[in-house]
Order: C-alpha cells, then sequence, then structure tokens
C-alpha cells in the first residue's frame, strides 16, 4: 500500500473514492453522482503552487483506492480541517485511516499549519455517541467529562490524540450533534 497526491489518479479511482463517499457516508453523499461531484470539485480547485492550499492524499494498492482523505486550510493556514477520511469497509481497522491521518499531519506542519480539526456529525437516527439525544445546554461540561464514542467515529480520532473541543447541539436535527475535535500539530 502506499499513499500517493489524489491528483495522480485516474478517472477510474476518482470513482472508486466516490463511491467510497456514498458507502460510508451516504449522509452525506447519497448518490455516486453528488459523491463524484465532491471529489471532482475538490480535485480540481486544489492549488498545485504548495502555497498551504488544500491538499488530498489516496491509499492505493493494486491500483484501487483503499481510502482517501483532504485537508483544507483556515485561519491563514495556522490550522487545517481534515476533510473527510474515508476507508473502504473491508479495508478498516487495518491501519489505513491511521497512515492517512499521518499523511495529513504531516503535510499541514509542512506549510506550517499549528492546528488539524474536524466536525464529526452523531446524525444516526438513534445516534452513537453519550452525546446524541442529551440536553447539551444542560450540564454540557459533565457530559463531555463523561463522554462515550460508542460505535462513532470520534473513538478513532480520540485514539489518534485529538481532543473534544466543542459540540453544536441539534446540528443535525433534534438530538443529533456536531462534535468538534482538534488537535496540536
Amino acid at each position: 500500500m502506499e499513499i500517493v497526491n489524489m491528483q495522480s489518479l485516474t478517472r477510474e479511482q476518482r470513482v472508486q473514492a466516490a463511491q467510497m463517499l456514498t458507502d460510508e457516508l451516504p449522509i452525506g453523499w447519497n448518490t455516486l453522482e453528488n459523491a463524484l461531484e465532491e471529489v471532482n470539485d475538490r480535485l480540481d480547485n486544489v492549488e498545485r503552487d504548495g502555497s498551504g492550499e488544500s491538499l488530498f492524499f489516496a491509499a492505493i494498492e493494486n491500483g484501487e483506492v483503499l481510502g482517501w482523505s483532504g485537508m483544507l486550510p483556515s485561519y491563514n493556514g495556522n490550522v487545517y480541517e481534515l476533510h473527510p477520511l474515508v476507508v473502504r469497509n473491508d479495508k478498516q481497522r487495518q491501519g489505513l485511516g491511521a497512515a492517512l491521518l499521518q499523511a495529513i499531519e504531516t503535510a499541514a506542519r509542512e506549510r506550517g499549519g499549528m492546528t488539524l480539526h474536524l466536525g464529526a456529525d452523531d446524525e444516526k437516527p438513534n445516534g452513537e455517541t453519550s452525546l446524541a439525544n442529551a440536553d447539551l445546554y444542560d450540564n454540557l461540561f459533565d457530559k463531555l467529562q463523561n463522554f462515550n464514542p460508542g460505535t462513532h467515529q470520534t473513538a478513532f480520532y480520540l485514539k489518534q490524540g485529538f481532543k473534544i473541543i466543542g459540540v453544536m447541539p441539534d446540528a443535525n436535527g433534534k438530538g443529533k450533534p456536531d462534535i468538534f475535535l482538534a488537535k496540536r500539530l
């Protein structure tokens, strides 16, 4: 497996990357068409001068895209948003997400980034974390201190050194918060 800049992907590999969005993150990208639009928009609008703009990496093995991730600059390049990080279902829990995250962290540091952040929606109908379906306006700090990620992707990010830096109650509907995480680079 190798990590490559997604600018080098073929059209077929871009479709593979888009398919992962619909398979793994269907709430955000429910059709292959809108997922492919997202991939193409991201890759076709990347500045190629190395000025600290967006950058996307793919994990490739035998010509197949197994996962991919991107970083989007903000705060004058001091902070980068991790968006997205997705790994094909049959390749999860094999270190690909961690490898892609490491590539993103290295690239952000090389560009002067000090923080990497992301938002993780807890938007499944019954929620996955202890913050779902909870009144986040009541004793939020206690709820954060006793946070349980359940089956949510926040467990992966916490294991990778991210910290919860905030939540947006009801961001995705009643009882469906957005959980903000960040990591100092």
